[in-house]
C-alpha cells in the first residue's frame, strides 16, 4: 500500500472541503490554537512512518488521554475494574450527568467524563503520583521521553471544571469516588492537559494497533484480551454521541478530544492520528472526521 500517496490525496481532498466548525473556548487556553492547523500521520506496525501537514506541532490531546490510563489501570484491576464503570456507548454529550442517577454513580464507559473520573480515582488509589504515572506510560509507548504537561492548559481547566467537579461529586456520593475531590479534578486537568505531535500520538497509539505490545521495547503492557477489549471500547465509545457515525462511516477504534486530534487504528496495520483544531457539534474535529472516513473509504477496508 502507497501510504504516502493516500495520506496526500486525503489531505487535499479534505483541503478542497473548505469544512467549517469551531475551536473549543470553554477551555480558554484551547482558544490561542490556530484554526487552521491540520496534520495527518500514519504509523504502520513495521514502523513505517508517512505524514503530511502539521505533523510536528504539538497539541493537547484531552480526552485521548482517557484511553492511556484505562490501559494503566485495566492490566492491575483487571476484570474487576468493570463493577465501578460500565462499556456501554452512552448516547449522550461526553459531560453529561444524566444516566448517572438511574446507574447508581456507575459511568457508562470509560471514555465519558464521568467514567474517566472514576477511572483517575483507580489511579489515586494504586499509585503514589498518579499525574506523573499516566505521563511516564505514554513517555513510554510512544518512545518520547520528552513529552510533558501543560501548566497553562491544566490551570485553565481547573479554573473551568465545575462541570466536572458536579460529576465528581454526584458519583462520590454513591461511593464509586474515594479521592478528595479537588485533588481528584487536579489530577484528571492534568492529564488532559498533555501535549503531544501527530507523530508522537500515532506512535503511542500503535500499542493498540499491536496486540498490547509496546512496539519500541517489545514489552507486553496488555494481554491480546485486554487490547482486543480497549479497542472495543473505543470502538463503540470513543465519540460519545457520535460513536456510531464515527463506526458507520470510518470503522475504526479510536477516541477524540476537543483539543481537535484524533487517534485511532487498524490493529494488525497501523495506528493514524490527525490533528485539526476546528470542533463539530459533537466535539469532534470535521476535518479529522472526513479524513478518516476517506482514509477508510480510500483503503476498501476497515475492522468491518
Amino acid at each position: 500500500m502507497d501510504y504516502r500517496h493516500l495520506l496526500e490525496e486525503v489531505y487535499q481532498e479534505v483541503l478542497s472541503l473548505d469544512l467549517k466548525g469551531t475551536i473549543a473556548t470553554y477551555i480558554p487556553e484551547l482558544a490561542n490554537v490556530d484554526e487552521s492547523k491540520f496534520g495527518i500521520s500514519l504509523i504502520t506496525t513495521q514502523g513505517a512512518v508517512f505524514s503530511v501537514g502539521n505533523t510536528e506541532e504539538k497539541f493537547s490531546i484531552q480526552s485521548i488521554s482517557k484511553v492511556f490510563a484505562l490501559a494503566v489501570v485495566y492490566p492491575i484491576l483487571k476484570e474487576s475494574l468493570w463493577e465501578r464503570v460500565g462499556v456501554e456507548p452512552s448516547g449522550n454529550p461526553f459531560n453529561s450527568l444524566i444516566r448517572l442517577e438511574n446507574e447508581n454513580g456507575v459511568p457508562r464507559n470509560p471514555l465519558i467524563n464521568s467514567g474517566a473520573l472514576v477511572i483517575t480515582d483507580c489511579l489515586r488509589e494504586i499509585f503514589e503520583n498518579p499525574i506523573d504515572t499516566v505521563l511516564e506510560f505514554i513517555r513510554k509507548v510512544s518512545n518520547t521521553p520528552d513529552i510533558d504537561y501543560c501548566e497553562a492548559t491544566a490551570q485553565s481547566e481547573l479554573t473551568h471544571s465545575s462541570r466536572n467537579k458536579a460529576l465528581a461529586y454526584f458519583i462520590k456520593s454513591y461511593g464509586n469516588i474515594k479521592s478528595d475531590v479537588e485533588e481528584l479534578i487536579e489530577s484528571y486537568s492534568y492529564q488532559c492537559s498533555i501535549e503531544m505531535t501527530c507523530t508522537e500520538l500515532a506512535r503511542a497509539f500503535l500499542l493498540f494497533a499491536n496486540t498490547g505490545v509496546n512496539f519500541y521495547t517489545n514489552e507486553e503492557l496488555l494481554t491480546k484480551s485486554q487490547s482486543k477489549r480497549i479497542n472495543a471500547i473505543m470502538q463503540t465509545c470513543g465519540f460519545y454521541d457520535e460513536a456510531g457515525d464515527f463506526a458507520f462511516k470510518v470503522g475504526l477504534p479510536g477516541k477524540s478530544g476537543v483539543g481537535g486530534g484524533i487517534a485511532a487504528v487498524l490493529p494488525g496495520k497501523f495506528s493514524v492520528v490527525v490533528w485539526s483544531p476546528l470542533l463539530n457539534e459533537k466535539g469532534n474535529s470535521t476535518k479529522g472526521m472526513k479524513a478518516l472516513e476517506l482514509l477508510t473509504t480510500k483503503l476498501g477496508y476497515s475492522v468491518f
